[in-house]
């Protein structure tokens, strides 16, 4: 998740190289097909990780059910080799980061306990 941060905001620090990819990514997104399911971007983390189920966790009840709902009518959509109704597919707008700041704060919260953990008393 580091990793990406870098090198996003080293593209959103340079106009010329920003206005090169954002259209190669906006079309990379469309032709994935997972709005057109109704998921969205965060909706396809790996939950395996150790970070991704403790932000999972954290999610207020709302968003929490609002995710199981698009994850289970994206899989019956994968079961029956349908799409949504084009007015049902997430917008690009609508498609904003809902865990990515519950995982920020357990990287942080992790990176400060191993400090702490480190520290050594002289």
């Amino acid at each position: 998740m580091a990793a990406v941060k870098k090198i996003s905001s080293y593209i959103i620090a340079r106009p010329a190289l920003y206005n090169f990819i954002r259209p190669i990514a906006e079309r990379y997104c469309e032709l994935s097909g997972y709005r057109k399911v109704g998921l969205m971007y965060e909706d396809l983390l790996r939950e395996e990780t150790h970070t991704v189920q403790l932000a999972l966790k954290r999610l207020p009840p709302r968003l929490a059910y609002d995710r199981a709902f698009r994850i289970r009518r994206a899989l019956q959509c994968s079961v029956t080799h349908t799409l949504l109704p084009k007015d049902e597919w997430i917008k690009p707008e609508e498609d904003v980061p809902y865990l990515s700041p519950y995982i920020e704060e357990i990287e942080k919260e992790e990176s400060e306990r191993k400090m702490f953990d480190s520290m050594t008393r002289k």
